[in-house]
């Protein structure tokens, strides 16, 4: 085998396990906890809570949606986030949780998805 074949054997390999992990959904599964709150009315509301989840470090992007009564977070690969932590970041900003879900929607989506209505 020559220099130059061996030295692109491995790319090729690493690019193909890269393709089936991506076709498989293992390496870019998203992980968004979704949450129903009470009592957010306003753009200030709003800031507080994002403000607030954002400092926490399994954080990738939050989202906030008055209309909807949603916060949901994001989550930076390989991390984790309780529910009871985002239940407690948002009743401590003064909120009430009435349930929480995991989704598999970036936020950036759900971001999109308000700014339409």
């Amino acid at each position: 085998m020559s220099r130059s074949r061996s030295r692109s054997l491995p790319m090729v390999l690493a690019i193909a396990g890269l393709a089936a992990a991506f076709t498989t959904g293992t390496a870019s599964a998203v992980t968004t906890l979704a949450a129903e709150v009470n009592g957010m009315v306003c753009a200030f509301c709003a800031q507080g809570i994002e403000k607030n989840l954002r400092a926490l470090p399994a954080t990738k992007d939050v989202c906030v949606n008055l209309a909807e009564r949603l916060v949901a977070v994001e989550l930076k690969g390989g991390t984790k986030l309780d529910a009871e932590q985002l239940k407690a970041v948002v009743r401590d900003a003064g909120y009430d949780v009435k349930s929480v879900k995991s989704i598999d929607v970036p936020a950036a989506s759900l971001k999109a998805k308000a700014r339409l209505r």
